[in-house]
């Protein structure tokens, strides 16, 4: 049975959640399903013509899950446009959506003995049945109890360590009991789990290891690189387990340092990313290797991170072929492509003990004081956001929204920056799903500073292509392409005085189904190329020829916004 054959009859029978109407079906109405780990299907019956925004506040008001907590998927690709309509993504009557709710940041779970005496935890979510055994162990309150002595069951049934608290427990209230297995001098007794909310994914600190993945052995990694891998293995070495984020749509986990008290990095296996068979979110995986934004491939999210590092070039410099670690214009944390082993990571189903190394992304851990998701756009530095606008132009970022950008302060709290992170999804092989929510910031349309605009003039496309090829990665003649159109762009357009506001519109679209002007300008050149050569440039012919029918079309749509703006 098909996953929308099976929601259907699972909810034919009755409409738990009341998000279908008792009158009949308005003309033009559908019925799409909801899924959610942990949670029924959930039937909604909805205009074709409502918006994505009116859906999760749909959401909002049957479940209490607030729209910015929830992301919906539909065939693998992310409902991101809120004022679109439903049916401009394709959704028709009987579809599966899928639900990706972002969980609160601490879980609590009382532990109850069989005498009545309870215990508080507060528990981050990606934790596991094997890290809430380890808190038992650790206990001073409670009767110490090794976590090799510990079995838990719920509902009759023992649970394996490595399941996440958020799949075992999906109701609130879910009790698990503990059994405590020792020797003859010490009597079994019981205690009773209660948990309040459900949390996620962490382990046990045994065949650790972590080693940074090197695509050219000329390539030297910066020394805090090298510095932030040795820290994060002292860490496992100490017994930190990684701590499972519950942000984002992919896995991504908090690593520590010796001491447990500080998150130093951010792991983000190529395994775990949205759409990938060991995915811990829920996504379907994908059929045609496709990520959830246009133009991007599942498993390449990490390259793309390590890539956004190396091109956040310093100011009056380039990160270049030397591997130094001076902080880049826009302030991408140092990221580097590691290989990593941990219990505490999601394990495939079926997998063989001991885990294996997982390839992913390491990016330092940035101390904060939250999101610019968190409050308003206004109280931010101009220069703040516009180092981000020319990253994002730059990059063709089809993933900007206001939660990946954090908000930093000074030690004396006057000062405020802003440090761009997630860049999995730049680089993109084509320009559909270009988004940047600082479009709707007032910063956006202030003029760049003389030392902006001195930075934009000197980047150079083809020498970033050298680099990251230099670095390993053997960027796609579709990336290589997106990369030099948005450079080429974003230099004319900084060139000609026009904002980050007029730039970014270019690149962006206004609507889900009408092109952007950059993919009018790349059509119409696609177009000439074309029709002037014998054989179409993009089979694989001249790119240059190609390049040079863009910057002409750039130049006179350029030039007719200049004179707009004037």
């Amino acid at each position: 049975m098909s996953s929308a054959g099976a929601a259907t009859a699972a909810c034919a029978a009755r409409d738990e959640f009341g998000l279908l109407p008792l009158r009949p079906a308005p003309d033009g109405s559908i019925t799409i399903y909801l899924t959610a780990p942990g949670l029924a299907v959930m039937p909604m019956r909805i205009m074709a013509t409502d918006s994505i925004a009116s859906v999760k506040l749909r959401v909002q008001t049957s479940q209490g899950v607030v729209v910015r907590k929830q992301k919906l998927v539909f065939h693998g690709r992310e409902l991101a446009r809120n004022d679109c309509r439903v049916r401009d993504y394709g959704v028709a009557d009987g579809n599966v959506l899928h639900l990706v709710i972002r969980i609160p940041d601490l879980r609590h779970i009382t532990v109850e003995t069989v005498q009545g005496s309870k215990f508080r935890f507060r528990v981050e979510p990606g934790r596991t049945v094997g890290y809430v055994k380890q808190q038992i162990a650790k206990d001073s309150r409670l009767d110490p109890a090794h976590p090799d002595e510990q079995t838990l069951v719920l509902e009759g049934e023992e649970l394996d360590d490595r399941h996440l608290i958020h799949d075992v427990c999906r109701i609130d209230g879910a009790v698990i009991h503990l059994l405590v297995q020792r020797s003859a001098k010490a009597r079994d007794f019981e205690v009773s789990i209660v948990a309040r909310d459900a949390a996620q994914h962490q382990p046990l600190p045994r065949d650790i290891g972590i080693e940074p993945v090197v695509g050219n052995p000329k390539a030297q990694l910066p020394s805090a690189l090298r510095d932030l891998v040795s820290a994060v293995r002292a860490g496992m070495a100490n017994g930190n387990a990684p701590v499972m984020s519950s942000e984002g749509t992919g896995g991504a986990y908090f690593m520590q340092d010796a001491s447990g008290h500080q998150h130093i990095a951010v792991f983000k296996p190529v395994d775990e990313e949205p759409m990938a068979a060991n995915n811990p979110r829920g996504l379907p995986v994908s059929s045609t290797g496709e990520g959830l934004k246009k133009g991007t491939r599942v498993g390449e999210g990490a390259l793309r991170e390590v890539a956004a590092y190396i091109l956040d070039h310093p100011l009056g410099g380039r990160r270049s072929f030397t591997g130094h670690g001076a902080a880049g214009f826009a302030g991408v944390p140092p990221t580097a492509l590691v290989r990593c082993m941990h219990r505490g990571f999601r394990q495939a189903e079926g997998s063989a003990q001991p885990p294996a190394f997982k390839l992913g992304s390491m990016q330092a851990f940035v101390k904060n004081c939250g999101s610019c998701e968190d409050m308003g756009p206004r109280a931010f530095p101009v220069q703040e956001v516009h180092k981000i606008c020319v990253l994002d132009m730059r990059l063709a970022n089809a993933d900007r929204h206001a939660g990946n950008i954090l908000v930093c302060r000074d030690d004396d709290g006057r000062g405020m920056s802003l440090v761009p992170i997630d860049h999995g999804y730049c680089l993109p092989e084509s320009f559909e799903d270009c988004t940047f929510e600082w479009l709707y910031w007032p910063q956006s349309r202030e003029p760049f500073s003389g030392e902006a605009a001195e930075y934009v003039k000197c980047l150079d496309a083809e020498e970033d292509i050298a680099i990251l090829r230099f670095h390993g990665w053997e960027v796609s003649r579709e990336c290589a392409r997106t990369l030099r159109v948005a450079t080429m762009l974003l230099k004319k357009g900084v060139e000609r005085g026009l904002t980050a506001f007029r730039i970014g519109s270019i690149l962006c679209r206004e609507t889900l189904t009408k092109e952007s002007v950059i993919e009018e300008v790349v059509r119409e050149a696609q177009a000439l190329d074309d029709d002037g050569a014998e054989h179409p440039r993009g089979a694989g012919g001249d790119e240059t020829a190609f390049l040079q029918a863009v910057s002409g079309i750039m130049d006179r749509r350029l030039d007719e916004l200049s004179s707009e703006q004037q």
